[in-house]
């Protein structure tokens, strides 16, 4: 698949892990093909909308606790696991994307293509640093979005 290919990366680099999301987006700058949209987000649903807004593939980065919680630990979604997850799983902002891709869903907002790439946390007090779960962690979770987004632009061939 090709054509335009957004990569969000959600969180607060103030709050500890919950900045795992705009770290992941900075690690890929100089690193994603031309053309790759990346930005951060607060994950407020009606930014996320417009941000991903005309996008072929959308590509998530989100911080989440599990339950019960294994920092650093990786998934990757689509939007329908994501949605379905929601129940199991806590994004660290009030509205999480369970609840943001349903109401895109209901609103027919839904990119062709979504793909989320989450890693659960440990700490997202304010102030805080990354974990050492999630820091370690973290150049696996660029490794697999870098994936995504090769993919997304028809250059998954390519290491």
């Amino acid at each position: 698949m090709s054509g335009r290919v957004v990569v969000i990366g959600v969180g607060n680099p103030l709050r500890g892990d919950d900045g795992v999301g705009p770290a992941t987006v900075e690690a890929l700058r100089g690193r994603a093909p031309d053309g790759t949209v990346l930005t951060v987000s607060d994950g407020e649903p009606a930014r996320m909308l417009d941000l991903w807004r005309g996008a072929d593939t959308v590509v998530v980065v989100e911080a989440l606790r599990g339950q019960p919680g294994r920092p650093g630990e990786l998934h990757t979604l689509t939007a329908a696991d994501a949605t379905s997850r929601s129940a199991a799983t806590a994004s660290t902002h009030a509205l999480g994307l369970g609840e943001c891709l349903a109401l895109a869903k209901v609103l027919g907002q839904l990119p062709p293509r979504l793909v989320v790439h989450a890693i659960e946390v440990a700490d997202v007090e304010l102030g805080a640093p990354l974990s050492e779960a999630v820091r370690s962690a973290l150049p696996e979770l660029v490794d697999r979005v870098a994936a995504s987004v090769r993919q997304a632009h028809g250059l998954d061939h390519e290491q």
